[in-house]
């Protein structure tokens, strides 16, 4: 059990269950995304980690490839499959596991009937979004009837990243992990940028997954297409322009998930503050080493001064949900 004083909250934490695990490899993901195979979850294992690397709550989701696999009907009851697991899950263990409910995207009828199913009746702490649905980005003018129903509800929507479209001439033959989930961060965030949906739609929290892609490096040269090379009109948004990028993107929310030190929490901070900085262990996607080891980087990190990187990251969490603000258990 961790000795730390300021217990963690994991925003990138994943469950699976054996529906879903059938569902997927009939559906044709053997090895997700390209990966070796599928990992395990047990919750009485995620638990046990749990306290040992002093996590006081963890906020579950369905990774990649998500719970849509190309039948409608299929992923409307795979998705409530999934949702009421994670309920389940959560009024389990009130105190350690949290929970965000999965959309059958792009079926965008379904996504608004589990939304609101996902948020009245399973108290969901928000939902979970791909980076893409089988080629539609979050900037979609189809997706903007869901977008407007979570800016609505202020509804927090954790992105995870998927693989993109054409991953087989990209990818090379490697895990798409590796680099294609951090390049469809970037692309998914910069959709939304140049759509105008962030500013169109300003009160979504949105969470963005491993130390925000390449968007540390990249959003100066998207603001400099948006000032220098191109229109600073939407591309669907009628006339009104888009403000500065990099403004814009400093207000989403980002996990440190991956390998946060020595490189990837340096650049993020430098480009977008820690104000909305949190932490992420990616687990089981992680396996348990991995994710000792992504703990003991942060741990053994330099620490911001007169501050830990556990304690920001976690009020940043009880600010973003305020329910886990009694939750310090390990």
């Amino acid at each position: 059990m961790s000795d730390s004083p300021e217990p963690l909250v994991d925003v990138h934490a994943h469950f699976l269950t054996p529906r879903y695990l059938q569902e997927a490899k009939k559906a044709g993901h053997l090895r997700p995304d390209g990966m070796g195979a599928w990992p395990t979850w047990e919750a009485d294992r995620h638990l046990e980690l749990m306290d040992q690397w002093g996590i006081a709550t963890s906020l579950l989701s369905i990774s990649s490839p998500g719970t849509h696999f190309g039948d409608d009907k299929a992923a409307r009851a795979l998705s409530r499959h999934v949702n009421e697991t994670g309920a389940e899950l959560e009024r389990a263990n009130p105190d350690r596991f949290g929970h965000f409910a999965s959309l059958p995207l792009p079926d965008v009828d379904a996504a608004l009937e589990e939304l609101a199913y996902a948020m009245d009746q399973l108290g969901s702490d928000g939902v979970t979004l791909e980076t893409n649905a089988h080629g539609i980005y979050l900037g979609d003018a189809r997706l903007t009837p869901l977008l407007a129903e979570l800016d609505r509800r202020r509804t927090p929507v954790f992105v995870h990243p998927t693989s993109p479209p054409n991953f087989e001439t990209v990818s090379l033959g490697r895990p798409r992990p590796m680099l294609e989930f951090i390049f469809d961060t970037t692309r998914t965030v910069s959709d939304l940028v140049f759509n105008g949906r962030l500013t169109q739609y300003p009160n979504i929290p949105w969470i963005f997954t491993h130390g925000a892609g390449a968007l540390p490096l990249l959003s100066d040269r998207m603001e400099l297409f948006r000032s220098v090379f191109a229109s600073s009109a939407p591309a669907d948004h009628g006339s009104e322009p888009i403000g500065p990028i990099p403004e814009q993107i400093s207000r989403l929310w980002f996990d440190i998930a991956g390998t946060p030190f020595p490189r990837q929490v340096p650049a993020l901070t430098a480009a977008f503050g820690t104000q909305r900085l949190l932490y992420g262990s990616d687990y089981c996607f992680t396996p348990a080493p991995g994710a000792t080891a992504q703990i003991t980087s942060i741990d053994t990190a330099t620490q911001p001064e007169n501050d830990t990187w556990r304690a920001l990251t976690s009020r940043n969490a009880r600010r973003l949900f305020p329910r886990l603000a009694t939750h310090t258990h390990v």
